[in-house]
């Protein structure tokens, strides 16, 4: 874990607690504030408050144990949280003994409801939405159904007054749900941040094993071409063979160069250098190469680079996959774009896939605002790139 990681996820522990702190207070010193001191008013019978406080005292545990559950800290309980059922049961129970007990003293005491709201409050945070509505509404019709019952069997206007225990339903519901709903967003907020983490770790990967392939593919390649025409020379014409070895061994060293660089992460391939480079080694192999540029100086350091990647693959491909006797590498600046454009005339057999290095550099120029296709049509085979310039480079 970075340190980052470590605030962020105390950060996370921080308002866990004072979320669960808020409710366990709101909640439970409520249910104490309004029916505690009614199991000690005189017209309470003794056996009546004794029940009331052991019943209120269920109730409040339930709660208190519920919203830890809810509310938990560990990752596969937050991502699964499981309703403490037996203690749900217990708070359930005691809840409408102490709206029985209430009532049986003052059928008139609107306090009957508090219990009940609350254990109907956390039982619904355990269910699905369609399931949480349901139970809900039953409470709010119960409530105004409790309300009305007395009034009209006592011949009294049954509406009077039967607004206040549903609503003390509704914004117990609201109160609880709307901690929840804050608890919730900041646990997302938190996952989106670490999956963001884990995201630009994999893009930082998939860089450098493009890069990777760009610089091996090509650098090996281009030694096994010199080494093979440094062996068929050997006899004949040693000197040249000497040269070609010399060749390699410059290669070989590039090759380290650019990937302790790639490591190091300042690696940059440049247009100009890879098209200088193409063209040596094409000839090399005994490829006619026809090149032409125009532009390329005035081109931005990121398109320089992209494009210069572009060159190196479609060389390297020519190398592995064709038997080409000639090929042409084209750049212009046109219509505010950047187009390269590399062709051969010994292209693979149909059917052949495109490489991992294309397909991956498309993805590149892609988020560039680009665009990178090749085709085959006949023997040719064309590699073309474009990019957008910025108006101070057109």
């Amino acid at each position: 874990m970075t340190e980052q990681d470590a605030v962020a996820t105390a950060g996370l522990g921080k308002l866990r607690r004072f979320t669960w702190l808020t409710l366990v207070a709101s909640v439970v010193l409520t249910l104490v504030g309004v029916l505690g001191w009614r199991q000690f008013r005189a017209e309470t019978p003794t056996w009546s408050g004794a029940v009331g406080l052991v019943a209120l005292a269920v109730v409040s545990v339930a709660c208190t144990m519920a919203f830890q559950r809810r509310v938990a800290f560990t990752p596969t309980v937050r991502a699964h949280p499981s309703p403490p059922v037996a203690w749900l049961a217990a708070g359930g129970v005691a809840a409408v003994v102490l709206a029985a007990l209430v009532l049986a003293v003052d059928p008139g005491d609107e306090a009957w409801c508090v219990a009940p709201a609350s254990m109907v409050t956390v039982i619904a945070m355990f269910l699905p939405r369609t399931a949480r509505r349901a139970l809900i509404s039953v409470a709010i019709i119960v409530a105004v159904a409790v309300e009305m019952i007395p009034a009209v069997a006592a011949g009294d206007d049954p509406y009077t007054g039967i607004l206040l225990a549903p609503g003390i339903v509704a914004f117990t519901v609201w109160m609880v749900f709307g901690l929840l709903w804050a608890w919730d967003v900041a646990e997302r907020l938190d996952t989106a941040r670490g999956l963001a983490g884990d995201l630009a770790v994999a893009r930082e990967r998939l860089r450098f094993a493009a890069d990777l392939h760009d610089i091996q593919g090509h650098h090996l390649q281009v030694i096994a071409l010199k080494s093979e025409l440094a062996a068929r020379l050997s006899a004949a014409d040693p000197e040249r063979a000497a040269a070609e070895m010399r060749e390699v061994r410059g290669m070989a060293t590039d090759a380290i160069r650019d990937t302790k660089a790639v490591v190091q992460g300042y690696r940059r391939t440049t247009l100009d250098e890879e098209i200088a480079n193409a063209g040596r080694v094409l000839a090399a192999a005994d490829i006619e190469v026809r090149v032409g540029v125009d532009g390329a100086e005035d081109l931005p350091e990121p398109a320089r680079h992209l494009l210069g990647l572009v060159v190196r693959e479609a060389t390297t491909n020519v190398l592995r996959h064709s038997s080409a006797r000639s090929a042409e590498v084209d750049f212009t600046v046109d219509g505010g774009r950047a187009r390269l454009r590399v062709g051969n005339d010994g292209a693979a057999p149909p059917g052949s896939a495109a490489g991992t290095g294309l397909r991956g550099l498309a993805e590149r120029l892609d988020g560039a605002g680009g665009e990178l296709t090749w085709e085959r049509e006949g023997d040719r085979f064309t590699v073309a790139a474009s990019l957008p310039l910025p108006m101070e480079s057109r």
